[in-house]
Protein backbone atom coordinates (compact mmCIF):
# COMPACT_ATOMS: atom_id res chain seq x y z
CA UNK A 1 0.00 0.00 0.00
CA UNK A 2 1.24 3.47 -0.96
CA UNK A 3 0.04 6.73 0.47
CA UNK A 4 0.15 10.28 -0.85
CA UNK A 5 -1.19 12.99 1.44
CA UNK A 6 -3.26 15.37 -0.65
CA UNK A 7 -4.55 18.81 0.20
CA UNK A 8 -8.31 18.68 0.99
CA UNK A 9 -8.66 22.06 -0.68
CA UNK A 10 -6.97 21.65 -4.07
CA UNK A 11 -5.81 18.02 -4.22
CA UNK A 12 -2.09 18.82 -4.53
CA UNK A 13 0.51 16.94 -2.48
CA UNK A 14 1.06 18.04 1.10
CA UNK A 15 4.45 17.81 2.80
CA UNK A 16 5.60 18.24 6.37
CA UNK A 17 6.98 21.77 6.83
CA UNK A 18 9.85 21.83 9.33
CA UNK A 19 9.45 25.55 10.05
CA UNK A 20 5.74 25.60 10.92
CA UNK A 21 5.74 21.96 12.10
CA UNK A 22 2.55 21.50 10.08
CA UNK A 23 1.53 19.88 6.82
CA UNK A 24 1.79 22.39 3.96
CA UNK A 25 0.35 22.55 0.47
CA UNK A 26 2.68 24.67 -1.64
CA UNK A 27 0.02 24.95 -4.36
CA UNK A 28 -2.71 26.76 -2.40
CA UNK A 29 -0.67 27.56 0.77
CA UNK A 30 -2.93 25.51 3.04
CA UNK A 31 -1.60 24.47 6.44
CA UNK A 32 -2.99 21.60 8.52
CA UNK A 33 -1.65 20.06 11.69
CA UNK A 34 -0.26 16.55 11.43
CA UNK A 35 -3.06 15.33 13.69
CA UNK A 36 -5.77 16.96 11.55
CA UNK A 37 -4.52 15.44 8.31
CA UNK A 38 -3.90 12.04 9.86
CA UNK A 39 -7.42 12.01 11.32
CA UNK A 40 -8.85 12.92 7.91
CA UNK A 41 -7.13 9.97 6.28
CA UNK A 42 -7.99 7.56 9.07
CA UNK A 43 -11.65 8.47 8.67
CA UNK A 44 -11.31 7.94 4.92
CA UNK A 45 -9.72 4.51 5.44
CA UNK A 46 -12.42 3.45 7.89
CA UNK A 47 -15.24 4.56 5.61
CA UNK A 48 -13.56 3.03 2.55
CA UNK A 49 -14.22 6.33 0.80
CA UNK A 50 -13.16 7.10 -2.76
CA UNK A 51 -12.94 10.84 -2.08
CA UNK A 52 -9.23 10.72 -1.30
CA UNK A 53 -6.80 8.54 -3.20
CA UNK A 54 -4.73 6.94 -0.45
CA UNK A 55 -3.26 3.73 -1.76
CA UNK A 56 -1.17 2.42 -4.59
CA UNK A 57 -0.98 -1.07 -5.92
CA UNK A 58 1.93 -3.33 -5.12
CA UNK A 59 2.92 -4.56 -8.56
CA UNK A 60 6.11 -6.58 -8.45
CA UNK A 61 8.94 -7.94 -6.33
CA UNK A 62 12.41 -8.64 -7.69
CA UNK A 63 13.73 -11.27 -5.28
CA UNK A 64 17.18 -11.37 -6.91
CA UNK A 65 17.80 -7.65 -6.45
CA UNK A 66 15.66 -7.22 -3.29
CA UNK A 67 13.73 -4.47 -5.06
CA UNK A 68 9.98 -3.90 -4.89
CA UNK A 69 7.83 -1.99 -7.33
CA UNK A 70 4.76 0.01 -6.30
CA UNK A 71 2.35 2.07 -8.34
CA UNK A 72 2.19 5.80 -7.57
CA UNK A 73 -1.41 6.67 -6.58
CA UNK A 74 -1.03 10.15 -8.12
CA UNK A 75 0.18 9.38 -11.63
CA UNK A 76 0.26 5.61 -11.91
CA UNK A 77 3.99 5.44 -12.59
CA UNK A 78 6.06 2.68 -11.02
CA UNK A 79 7.94 3.50 -7.81
CA UNK A 80 11.05 1.35 -7.39
CA UNK A 81 12.46 0.92 -3.91
CA UNK A 82 14.44 -1.55 -1.88
CA UNK A 83 13.05 -3.71 0.88
CA UNK A 84 13.81 -1.19 3.63
CA UNK A 85 12.49 2.05 2.10
CA UNK A 86 9.63 3.54 4.11
CA UNK A 87 9.19 6.89 2.33
CA UNK A 88 10.42 8.18 -1.01
CA UNK A 89 9.33 10.22 -4.03
CA UNK A 90 7.78 9.26 -7.34
CA UNK A 91 10.50 9.84 -9.93
CA UNK A 92 7.88 10.73 -12.57
CA UNK A 93 5.53 13.22 -10.85
CA UNK A 94 7.76 14.06 -7.86
CA UNK A 95 5.02 13.50 -5.29
CA UNK A 96 6.08 12.24 -1.85
CA UNK A 97 5.23 8.58 -1.44
CA UNK A 98 4.92 6.65 1.82
CA UNK A 99 4.90 2.86 1.83
CA UNK A 100 2.27 2.17 4.47
CA UNK A 101 3.10 -1.49 4.97
CA UNK A 102 6.62 -0.49 6.06
CA UNK A 103 5.39 1.63 9.00
CA UNK A 104 2.19 -0.10 10.08
CA UNK A 105 1.37 -2.78 12.63
CA UNK A 106 4.42 -4.19 14.38
CA UNK A 107 6.64 -2.04 12.14
CA UNK A 108 5.14 1.23 13.40
CA UNK A 109 7.76 3.39 15.18
CA UNK A 110 6.92 4.25 18.77
CA UNK A 111 8.09 7.83 18.35
CA UNK A 112 9.65 10.32 15.96
CA UNK A 113 11.64 13.54 16.16
CA UNK A 114 10.31 15.72 13.32
CA UNK A 115 12.62 17.76 11.11
CA UNK A 116 13.21 21.25 12.50
CA UNK A 117 15.73 22.37 9.89
CA UNK A 118 14.33 22.96 6.39
CA UNK A 119 16.17 22.13 3.19
CA UNK A 120 16.80 25.83 2.58
CA UNK A 121 18.41 26.12 6.02
CA UNK A 122 20.40 22.93 5.45
CA UNK A 123 21.73 24.32 2.15
CA UNK A 124 22.83 27.57 3.81
CA UNK A 125 24.54 25.64 6.59
CA UNK A 126 26.30 23.48 4.01
CA UNK A 127 27.52 26.54 2.10
CA UNK A 128 28.85 28.11 5.31
CA UNK A 129 30.55 24.83 6.23
CA UNK A 130 32.33 24.54 2.88
CA UNK A 131 33.69 28.07 3.27
CA UNK A 132 35.62 26.93 6.33
CA UNK A 133 37.87 24.90 4.07
CA UNK A 134 40.54 27.21 2.64
CA UNK A 135 41.28 24.83 -0.23
CA UNK A 136 37.81 23.33 -0.75
CA UNK A 137 37.21 22.60 -4.47
CA UNK A 138 34.78 25.07 -6.01
CA UNK A 139 32.60 22.31 -7.41
CA UNK A 140 31.45 21.49 -3.88
CA UNK A 141 29.52 24.76 -3.86
CA UNK A 142 28.02 24.16 -7.27
CA UNK A 143 24.28 23.92 -7.72
CA UNK A 144 24.42 20.35 -9.01
CA UNK A 145 26.14 19.19 -5.82
CA UNK A 146 23.98 21.21 -3.43
CA UNK A 147 20.78 19.88 -4.98
CA UNK A 148 21.76 16.39 -3.79
CA UNK A 149 21.21 17.28 -0.12
CA UNK A 150 18.61 14.80 1.07
CA UNK A 151 16.45 14.69 4.19
CA UNK A 152 16.19 11.19 5.66
CA UNK A 153 14.40 9.82 8.69
CA UNK A 154 16.93 7.33 10.02
CA UNK A 155 15.65 4.39 12.11
CA UNK A 156 16.97 4.17 15.67
CA UNK A 157 16.39 1.97 18.66
CA UNK A 158 16.61 3.71 22.03
CA UNK A 159 17.29 1.59 25.10
CA UNK A 160 16.77 1.84 28.85
CA UNK A 161 19.29 0.01 31.04
CA UNK A 162 19.93 -0.53 34.72
CA UNK A 163 23.69 -0.75 35.14
CA UNK A 164 26.02 -1.71 37.97
CA UNK A 165 29.81 -1.63 38.08
CA UNK A 166 31.96 -3.25 40.74
CA UNK A 167 35.58 -2.14 40.37
CA UNK A 168 38.78 -2.58 42.32
CA UNK A 169 41.71 -0.22 41.92
CA UNK A 170 45.25 0.07 43.16
CA UNK A 171 45.80 3.70 44.14
CA UNK A 172 48.72 5.65 45.51
CA UNK A 173 49.30 8.92 47.30
CA UNK A 174 52.72 10.47 46.92
CA UNK A 175 54.12 13.24 49.08
CA UNK A 176 57.56 14.77 49.28
CA UNK A 177 59.62 15.64 52.35
CA UNK A 178 62.91 17.54 52.44
CA UNK A 179 65.45 17.23 55.27
CA UNK A 180 68.45 19.40 54.71
CA UNK A 181 69.82 18.58 51.28
CA UNK A 182 67.89 15.31 51.03
CA UNK A 183 64.44 14.92 49.53
CA UNK A 184 62.36 11.92 50.57
CA UNK A 185 59.48 10.61 48.48
CA UNK A 186 56.76 8.74 50.40
CA UNK A 187 54.32 6.53 48.55
CA UNK A 188 51.24 5.17 50.30
CA UNK A 189 49.39 2.30 48.63
CA UNK A 190 45.64 1.72 48.82
CA UNK A 191 43.19 -0.89 47.63
CA UNK A 192 40.03 0.97 46.66
CA UNK A 193 36.68 -0.56 45.69
CA UNK A 194 33.58 1.00 44.22
CA UNK A 195 30.12 -0.44 43.64
CA UNK A 196 28.14 2.03 41.53
CA UNK A 197 24.59 1.74 40.17
CA UNK A 198 22.96 3.99 37.58
CA UNK A 199 20.04 4.10 35.16
CA UNK A 200 20.73 4.95 31.52
CA UNK A 201 17.65 6.05 29.62
CA UNK A 202 17.11 6.35 25.87
CA UNK A 203 20.58 5.29 24.76
CA UNK A 204 20.38 5.48 20.93
CA UNK A 205 21.72 3.21 18.22
CA UNK A 206 20.99 3.64 14.53
CA UNK A 207 19.34 0.61 12.95
CA UNK A 208 20.14 1.41 9.31
CA UNK A 209 22.62 -0.67 7.38
CA UNK A 210 23.26 2.22 4.97
CA UNK A 211 24.22 4.84 7.55
CA UNK A 212 27.75 4.63 9.06
CA UNK A 213 27.56 3.88 12.77
CA UNK A 214 30.40 6.23 13.69
CA UNK A 215 28.75 9.15 11.87
CA UNK A 216 25.37 8.46 13.47
CA UNK A 217 27.01 8.28 16.91
CA UNK A 218 28.51 11.72 16.29
CA UNK A 219 25.05 13.07 15.37
CA UNK A 220 24.15 12.85 19.04
CA UNK A 221 22.75 14.24 21.16
CA UNK A 222 19.16 14.55 20.01
CA UNK A 223 16.74 16.55 22.13
CA UNK A 224 14.28 13.96 23.40
CA UNK A 225 11.95 16.63 24.76
CA UNK A 226 10.85 17.22 21.17
CA UNK A 227 10.21 13.54 20.49
CA UNK A 228 6.56 12.89 19.75
CA UNK A 229 4.22 10.03 18.92
CA UNK A 230 4.77 8.70 15.42
CA UNK A 231 2.25 9.79 12.81
CA UNK A 232 2.67 8.86 9.16
CA UNK A 233 2.29 12.43 7.75
CA UNK A 234 5.63 13.42 9.30
CA UNK A 235 7.34 11.34 6.59
CA UNK A 236 5.73 13.19 3.69
CA UNK A 237 8.35 15.19 1.81
CA UNK A 238 11.32 13.20 3.11
CA UNK A 239 12.98 9.88 2.57
CA UNK A 240 12.71 7.29 5.33
CA UNK A 241 14.15 3.87 6.05
CA UNK A 242 12.72 1.13 8.23
CA UNK A 243 15.16 -0.68 10.48
CA UNK A 244 17.59 -3.30 9.17
CA UNK A 245 18.45 -4.54 12.66
CA UNK A 246 15.97 -5.38 15.39
CA UNK A 247 16.34 -4.52 19.06
CA UNK A 248 18.11 -7.77 19.96
CA UNK A 249 20.63 -7.51 17.14
CA UNK A 250 21.69 -4.00 18.22
CA UNK A 251 21.68 -4.72 21.96
CA UNK A 252 25.36 -5.86 22.17
CA UNK A 253 26.52 -2.60 20.60
CA UNK A 254 24.50 -0.54 23.09
CA UNK A 255 25.57 -2.69 26.04
CA UNK A 256 29.20 -2.05 25.16
CA UNK A 257 28.52 1.70 25.41
CA UNK A 258 26.53 1.43 28.63
CA UNK A 259 29.22 -0.78 30.16
CA UNK A 260 31.83 1.86 29.37
CA UNK A 261 29.58 4.58 30.81
CA UNK A 262 29.07 2.85 34.17
CA UNK A 263 32.76 1.92 34.53
CA UNK A 264 33.74 5.54 33.77
CA UNK A 265 31.22 6.70 36.38
CA UNK A 266 32.73 4.37 38.96
CA UNK A 267 36.26 5.38 37.99
CA UNK A 268 35.43 9.09 38.26
CA UNK A 269 34.31 8.60 41.86
CA UNK A 270 37.85 7.68 42.89
CA UNK A 271 39.49 11.01 43.65
CA UNK A 272 42.26 12.35 45.82
CA UNK A 273 44.96 9.91 44.73
CA UNK A 274 48.17 10.46 42.80
CA UNK A 275 47.63 7.38 40.62
CA UNK A 276 44.66 5.12 39.97
CA UNK A 277 45.06 1.75 38.28
CA UNK A 278 41.94 -0.40 37.73
CA UNK A 279 42.87 -4.02 38.45
CA UNK A 280 39.41 -5.58 38.32
CA UNK A 281 36.10 -4.54 36.81
CA UNK A 282 32.76 -6.31 36.63
CA UNK A 283 29.52 -4.95 35.16
CA UNK A 284 25.94 -6.09 35.32
CA UNK A 285 23.44 -4.72 32.80
CA UNK A 286 19.68 -5.21 32.75
CA UNK A 287 17.72 -4.03 29.74
CA UNK A 288 14.35 -2.63 30.76
CA UNK A 289 12.98 -1.46 27.44
CA UNK A 290 13.76 -0.61 23.82
CA UNK A 291 11.73 1.62 21.53
CA UNK A 292 11.76 1.96 17.75
CA UNK A 293 12.12 5.61 16.68
CA UNK A 294 12.97 7.76 13.67
CA UNK A 295 15.39 10.71 13.83
CA UNK A 296 15.92 13.45 11.18
CA UNK A 297 19.20 13.73 9.26
CA UNK A 298 20.27 15.75 6.19
CA UNK A 299 22.84 13.90 4.08
CA UNK A 300 25.05 14.78 1.12
CA UNK A 301 27.48 12.20 -0.27
CA UNK A 302 29.99 13.10 -2.96
CA UNK A 303 33.08 11.69 -4.63
CA UNK A 304 36.23 13.64 -5.41
CA UNK A 305 39.53 12.34 -6.78
CA UNK A 306 38.39 8.73 -6.30
CA UNK A 307 37.58 9.31 -2.62
CA UNK A 308 34.19 9.42 -0.92
CA UNK A 309 33.20 12.40 1.24
CA UNK A 310 30.04 13.13 3.17
CA UNK A 311 28.20 16.00 4.83
CA UNK A 312 25.77 14.93 7.54
CA UNK A 313 23.58 17.36 9.45
CA UNK A 314 21.41 16.66 12.46
CA UNK A 315 17.98 17.72 11.20
CA UNK A 316 16.90 18.77 14.67
CA UNK A 317 19.92 20.40 16.34
CA UNK A 318 22.02 21.47 13.34
CA UNK A 319 25.13 19.57 14.41
CA UNK A 320 27.43 18.87 11.42
CA UNK A 321 29.64 15.85 10.88
CA UNK A 322 31.91 15.56 7.85
CA UNK A 323 35.22 16.55 6.35
CA UNK A 324 36.16 18.49 3.25
CA UNK A 325 38.58 17.56 0.46
CA UNK A 326 41.55 19.71 -0.49
CA UNK A 327 41.97 21.05 -4.01
CA UNK A 328 45.62 20.54 -4.97
CA UNK A 329 45.30 23.30 -7.57
CA UNK A 330 44.02 25.79 -4.98
CA UNK A 331 46.69 24.78 -2.47
CA UNK A 332 49.45 25.08 -5.09
CA UNK A 333 48.14 28.48 -6.20
CA UNK A 334 47.97 29.73 -2.63
CA UNK A 335 51.55 28.70 -1.82
CA UNK A 336 52.79 30.03 -5.15
CA UNK A 337 51.27 33.45 -4.42
CA UNK A 338 52.55 33.37 -0.83
CA UNK A 339 56.05 32.50 -2.06
CA UNK A 340 55.97 35.31 -4.63
CA UNK A 341 54.84 37.82 -2.00
CA UNK A 342 57.57 36.76 0.42
CA UNK A 343 60.16 36.90 -2.34
CA UNK A 344 59.03 40.43 -3.21
CA UNK A 345 59.21 41.50 0.47
CA UNK A 346 62.70 40.09 0.90
CA UNK A 347 63.83 41.72 -2.37
CA UNK A 348 62.45 45.05 -1.19
CA UNK A 349 64.16 44.73 2.18
CA UNK A 350 67.42 43.79 0.46
CA UNK A 351 67.17 46.88 -1.77
CA UNK A 352 66.59 49.16 1.20
CA UNK A 353 69.49 47.86 3.28
CA UNK A 354 71.79 46.86 0.43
Amino acid sequence: MVRNYKCPGCGAAMEFDSVSQKMHCSHCDTFLSVEELDALYKDTDQNNSEQVNTSGEFTNRDETQNFQVYKCPSCGAEVLCDAHTAATFCSFCGNPTILKDRVEGLKTPDAIIPFKISKEQAVEMYKAWTKKGLFTPSLFRSRTVIEKITGIYVPFWIYDYDAEADITAHCTRVHHERRGNTEYIHTDNFRVTRDVCADYLKVPADASEKMPDDVMDMMEPFNYEEMTKFEMPYLSGFYAEKYNYDRDQLAPRVEKRVGEYIVDAARSSIVGYSTVNIINSQTNLIRNDAHYTMFPVWVLNYRYMDKDYSFTLNGQTGKIVGYLPVSKAKAFGFFAVATAVLFGVFTLIGGIFG
